[in-house]
């Protein structure tokens, strides 16, 4: 006969057998514009809130790179772009999940000088003193591409041709004029008004009509429910909403 003692060990040890391992946190990874260094923080945040058990690991850079990358196989479930087009060419090219393209924001850029300088970011731009001025990298960075095309149609890239830093991405541009590596700096809107920008410069928003909208987008690389509610959180009001207190506009026509 089989003691109750017995009986109850043996009861513990099958349901521990049969017991459910607990749930591994699901995590998306996600390659974003460097533009967003700071929106993700509280986009992720709130995202995870939203959907618990999942969560966001973001890398940033630039653009242009992702879309070789992403080409070549980087492991990345969603793509953030400053520039729309790339989305747009990996779908093309049957890279991604089909049909699921979206437009999530309006970049807008800056010139930003540091708190210390005695520069004015309004006249930086005609001011002949300035020895060298960090932009993006036209070649594959976005705010690169709209800060050459502001110059241009403000009459001063010839001038200012020779002076130019070029950052990897419009994130390490940033850090080139905080840095002192230069004197000023065409940046993103949302790196000049993030939280650990403030006190430490100044900045003149470049009108609108000075350069082309940076119209930023995004592609889903892996399918799955996480990524999907990814999308739909960030082209939603909340997510809507966090953006354009970080310095985006809405997507163009929205």
């Amino acid at each position: 006969m089989v003691r109750p003692r017995v009986l109850t060990a043996i009861s513990l040890l099958l349901f521990a057998g049969c017991a459910r391992p607990p749930a591994q946190p699901r995590t998306l990874a996600v390659a974003a514009a460097a533009d967003l260094s700071f929106a993700m923080g509280e986009i992720s945040a709130v995202f995870a809130r939203a959907h618990p058990g999942a969560g966001v690991r973001a890398t940033f850079g630039s653009s242009g790179n992702f879309y070789a990358q992403i080409r070549n196989g980087a492991p990345f479930d969603v793509f953030l772009s400053a520039d729309g087009n790339y989305p747009r060419r990996l779908s093309e090219e049957r890279i991604g999940v089909a049909d699921s393209l979206f437009s999530y924001a309006t970049g807008r850029i800056v010139v930003w000088v540091p708190a210390a300088s005695r520069l004015d970011p309004a006249t930086v731009l005609h001011d002949d003193s300035v020895r060298r001025l960090a932009i993006a990298n036209p070649e594959h960075a976005p705010y690169g591409v709209a800060a050459q095309a502001a110059m241009r149609s403000l009459g001063v890239y010839d001038a200012l041709a020779e002076k130019l830093v070029l950052g990897e991405n419009v994130a390490q541009t940033f850090s080139f004029v905080e840095s002192g590596a230069a004197d000023a700096g065409i940046v993103a809107l949302s790196l000049a008004v993030a939280p650990s920008a403030q006190g430490k410069g100044r900045y003149w928003e470049i009108p609108l009509n000075a350069y082309p909208p940076i119209e930023q987008g995004g592609i889903l690389l892996k399918d799955s429910q996480d990524a999907r509610d990814f999308r739909a959180f960030l082209t939603g009001p909340q997510g809507r909403g966090i953006l354009q207190r970080c310095g985006f506009s809405a997507p163009e026509g929205r």
